[in-house]
């Protein structure tokens, strides 16, 4: 299991890690991409998901989603 499936999500989007003991203040999209991972969706779910919901350029959000998908792998959150 990924420590992702693992983060306990709060209404004041703080993500925390009971095993690692690390808390990560969130914005909105990235707690919905988050909450997205969680439910079994690739990258590239996600960005198309994303792209429906906001006017972003598919491009732009795969980018986007690539650079936060760096910052989960540093983190130790996917693998």
């Amino acid at each position: 299991m990924q420590a992702i499936n693992q983060l306990v999500l709060d209404e004041n989007n703080i993500a925390f890690h009971p095993m690692m003991g690390n808390s990560y203040q969130l914005n909105d999209i990235s707690k919905e991409i988050i909450t997205l991972l969680r439910d079994g969706k690739s990258k590239q779910e996600v960005v198309t998901m994303l792209s429906e919901r906001y006017d972003v350029s598919d491009n732009e959000l795969f980018i986007d989603v690539s650079d936060f998908f760096s910052k989960l792998k540093v983190y130790g959150l996917i693998t």
